[in-house]
């Protein structure tokens, strides 16, 4: 007979972006302990969507930070205060779900790590295209062999901010290599490897009232014989997308985040591809579900979290490499020592 589970305990800061965070919570079966935001609004429109007694909300962080018997909180706060927030929660003794990017800066990054080890609270960071099905559906292929050892592979995030330009994703600090790209990054690093080296270039005519270069494009050496590409475009016109291309010895791998299909082509024995198989999925872009439930799961049966603080940081450190790169305009190696 299977054990039931232990009820899960949740709270949620940042109700912008966050109420996915709350829809995932509600999968599972977790009691929603809280929720806040600074914006009352924000906060009255998430409790009464989703039947928040008045009580349970607040506009102040630090009524979470002070509460007891909270299981998980999930931050989905701006970029430049994932550390603050998420560093006073673990260190108040609360597991945390902190929003990509992990943080903006490395010294940032680092105190994220540094309160994870010192706490020995669980930390995810959402790198939410590890729980995407078409690229869930890519990793299994890649690592059945079903495309052979790859050399090349390239993925994009192309998303138009014209009309968040002038929030906090204006920020010079937030490049969006860093706030959005990291996706693209995260997911290249999480089906190829870490990049050795890095080399960039950065165009600006989209967003005229940012600081920072809204498209650039990225080469990636992961080895002497695997490399990869990046392209970001924050001010692109076209729909929202994270087009995917996999090339392997054996096979090849296209895919996105927003189709119902993604196309696997495999090689004949005598060299010529097969006819092209086309593999249904489902659309999820942000299953917040799933990454919930793997991050509840990890806390009750005490398992290892993959994407904890060092993993994001890891994701931060390339992005960073390939914002240094563009401007210094010579190849750039990730720093990935954060011990």
């Amino acid at each position: 007979m299977e054990t039931a589970k232990r009820k899960i305990r949740s709270a949620h800061i940042g109700m912008k972006f966050g109420m996915s965070h709350i829809e995932g919570a509600m999968s599972y079966g977790a009691d929603i302990a809280a929720i806040c935001d600074c914006d009352e609004e924000n906060l009255r429109f998430a409790g009464e969507r989703y039947g928040i007694p008045e009580e349970k909300r607040f506009t102040d962080y630090h009524d979470i930070v002070n509460m007891d018997g909270i299981d998980i909180v999930t931050v989905a706060v701006p970029d430049q205060l994932h550390s603050r927030i998420s560093c006073e929660l673990m260190r108040a003794g609360k597991n945390v779900l902190c929003e990509k990017p992990l943080a903006l800066k490395r010294e940032d990054c680092e105190e994220i790590i540094r309160a994870q080890r010192e706490t020995g609270m669980k930390f995810m960071v959402g790198q939410i295209c590890r729980f995407t099905p078409a690229f869930e559906k890519a990793k299994e292929l890649i690592d059945s062999g079903a495309v052979g050892e790859i050399y090349f592979a390239e993925s994009e995030y192309a998303h138009d901010y014209m009309c968040f330009v002038d929030t906090w994703r204006g920020d010079p600090l937030r490049h969006g290599v860093i706030g959005g790209g990291c996706h693209a990054v995260d997911l290249l690093r999480w089906l190829v490897g870490d990049p050795q080296e890095v080399f960039a270039y950065g165009t600006h005519r989209l967003l005229p009232t940012v600081e920072y270069d809204d498209a650039t494009i990225a080469v990636l050496k992961f080895d002497e014989n695997t490399a990869g590409k990046v392209f970001v475009s924050t001010g692109c016109k076209r729909d929202y997308t994270m087009r995917t291309l996999i090339y392997g010895t054996k096979g090849t791998i296209i895919c996105d985040n927003t189709s119902p299909s993604m196309t696997l082509y495999t090689a004949g024995k005598d060299g010529p591809p097969h006819e092209p198989q086309t593999i249904e999925v489902e659309v999820n872009n942000h299953n917040a579900a799933r990454e919930f439930e793997v991050f509840a799961d990890a806390i009750l049966n005490g398992e290892p979290v993959t994407t904890d603080a060092v993993e994001g940081a890891k994701t931060v450190a390339v992005c960073r490499a390939i914002v240094d790169s563009s401007k210094l305009g010579t190849p750039v190696k990730p720093e990935y020592d954060f011990s």
